[in-house]
C-alpha cells in the first residue's frame, strides 16, 4: 500500500521506500558499529536502523552472517528470509578482525561510532583489543553494547547462549504446552527477540546519560535474565506463593474463564473475560445463572473451580458455530478473537492499514518484510534499504575512512576484506 504523497513536504511513507541511503528519523546522525550476527544482535541494530540511526554491519568475508544461509525459504535474488528479517537498512561491511589489518579498520569506526553492538562471548573481543575498556580509550563517549546467553559475571558467565536452551533453562518452557503434554518452546526465538528490545532500550538510555555525562558506558544484557523478566506475573505467582506454577495450556493461571475454547466442527476461537462484569454477561448470553453460583461469582472462586467451569462452557460452545460465537460475544462487549494464520493475520485489514508489511519492489528488491509496531508522529521510522547484499559497502566505507583503491585493492587480495 502506497500513500500519495508530497515527497518535498512530508516524511517518506514507511511502504514507499526510496533509494536514498541517508538516515533519517529520531536516530539520525547516530552511528551504529555492528559487531552481531544471527537474530538477538541483529534485531536490536534493526530497530535502530529503523529510526533514522546509519548502521554498518560487520560480516565475515566470503560467508558473511551465517543467517544469509538459513534457507529455504529465500526470496527471488536468494536474500534467506530468515536474514531479511533483521538485516534492512544496514550497510554491509566485510572485515576479518581476527587479523591485526582487520582490527585496525574496526578501531577505526569505532573512534568515529556512537555505538558499538556485539554478541560474542565473554570476552570473545578482549584478545583483538576490540572490548569495551580497549575502544573506550579512543572513544570515551562510546556506547558499548553486549548481548551474551548469560551475562557479564557470575559462574555461566562465559557459557554460549541459545534461545531455545534459556527457554527450557528459565522455567518459559515449563509453563508452555499442553497441561498434560510435554513442555513446549514458543514458535519463534521470543527470548532472542525480548533481548534484543532490551538491548534497544538499555542503548537508548544510555543515549540519554550521555547527554549529561558527556560519557558513554557498556550496556551488559544477557538472555537467560530477559527470559526471567519475561516469566512476568507467573513468576511473580510463585514468589507470592511458594508454589510452582503449572503448564496450563491455553488457560489464564489468574483468570478464567480466559481460554482457548471450540465452537461446532471443532473451530476454535479465544474468550478472555478479564473481569466480574464481563462473565456476568457472558452468562446472560448463554441463558444460565453461574454468575449467582458461589463457586463463580467472582473471578477468584472461578479460578479455584477452574475446570468445573471450564467443562460446562465447552458443552455450551459446542452447540454454535465459531462465527456465531464471534459474532454475539463480540456484540455483548466481551473479548473474544478468532485464531488466524500467518497469511490471515498479515492480510487482515488492520495489519494493512498500520503498514506491517513493507514491500522494497520499488528499489528493486525481491523483499517483502515484517513492518515496525514503532509509530512516530514527527520522526516517523522509514525503511529506506532492503537487506544489504554481502560487502555491498565495503569499498564506500574504507574509502569513507580514508583508504584510497590501491589500499583497498591490497586488503582484498590479502582476504582482509
Amino acid at each position: 500500500m502506497t500513500a500519495n504523497i508530497d515527497e518535498s513536504s512530508q516524511p517518506e511513507n514507511v511502504n514507499n521506500a526510496t533509494g536514498n541511503d541517508v538516515p533519517q528519523g529520531a536516530l539520525q546522525g547516530i552511528k551504529v558499529l555492528d559487531l552481531s550476527r544471527v537474530l538477538a544482535g541483529p534485531s536490536c541494530t534493526q530497530v535502530l536502523a529503523d529510526l533514522g540511526a546509519e548502521v554498518i554491519k560487520v560480516e565475515r568475508p566470503k560467508i558473511g552472517d551465517e543467517t544469509r544461509h538459513w534457507a529455504p525459504p529465500a526470496f527471488s535474488d536468494e536474500t534467506s528470509a530468515y536474514y531479511a528479517t533483521i538485516n534492512r537498512n544496514k550497510k554491509s561491511l566485510t572485515v576479518d578482525i581476527t587479523t591485526p589489518a582487520g582490527q585496525k579498520i574496526i578501531k577505526q569506526l569505532a573512534a568515529d561510532s556512537d555505538i558499538v553492538v556485539e554478541n560474542f562471548k565473554v570476552g570473545g573481543l578482549k584478545k583483538y583489543g576490540l572490548d569495551y575498556d580497549s575502544l573506550k580509550q579512543d572513544n570515551p563517549r562510546l556506547i558499548y553494547a553486549s548481548l551474551t546467553g548469560f551475562g557479564q559475571t557470575g559462574p555461566d558467565a562465559k557459557l554460549p547462549g541459545y534461545d531455545y536452551i534459556i527457554q527450557g533453562l528459565s522455567g518459559l518452557m515449563s509453563i508452555t504446552g499442553p497441561s498434560d503434554g510435554e513442555p513446549h518452546k514458543v514458535g519463534v526465538a521470543v527470548v532472542d527477540l525480548f533481548a534484543g528490545l532490551q538491548l534497544t532500550i538499555g542503548i537508548q538510555a544510555a543515549l540519554l546519560a550521555r547527554q549529561h555525562t558527556g560519557l558513554g558506558q557498556h550496556v551488559d544484557v544477557a538472555l537467560l535474565d530477559s527470559a526471567l523478566s519475561m516469566l512476568a506475573n507467573v513468576g511473580m505467582n510463585h514468589l507470592a506463593s511458594g508454589t510452582v506454577p503449572p503448564r496450563l495450556g491455553n488457560q489464564h493461571p489468574n483468570i478464567v474463564p480466559y481460554q482457548v475454547f471450540a465452537g461446532a466442527g471443532k473451530q476454535h476461537f479465544i474468550l478472555a473475560c478479564g473481569n466480574d462484569q464481563q462473565f456476568g454477561r457472558l452468562c446472560h448470553l448463554l441463558d444460565v445463572d453461574w454468575h449467582q453460583d458461589s463457586r463463580f461469582a467472582t473471578n477468584p472462586s472461578r479460578v479455584a473451580n477452574r475446570q468445573v467451569l471450564c467443562d460446562m462452557l465447552v458443552e455450551k460452545f459446542a452447540e454454535q458455530s465459531r462465527v456465531h460465537w464471534l459474532d454475539v460475544l463480540s456484540q455483548a462487549g466481551i473479548p473474544c478473537g478468532p485464531i488466524n494464520n500467518i497469511s490471515e493475520a498479515l492480510a487482515m485489514p488492520q495489519a494493512q492499514a498500520r503498514e506491517m508489511v513493507v514491500d522494497f519492489a520499488a528499489q528493486g528488491s525481491p523483499v517483502k518484510a515484517l513492518g515496525s509496531p514503532i509509530k512516530l508522529s514527527a520522526s516517523p521510522v522509514t525503511y529506506r534499504t532492503p537487506p544489504p547484499r554481502l560487502s555491498e559497502h565495503t569499498d564506500s566505507t574504507l574509502a569513507e575512512l580514508g583508504y584510497d583503491s590501491d589500499m583497498i585493492a591490497k586488503l582484498k587480495a590479502d582476504g582482509i576484506v
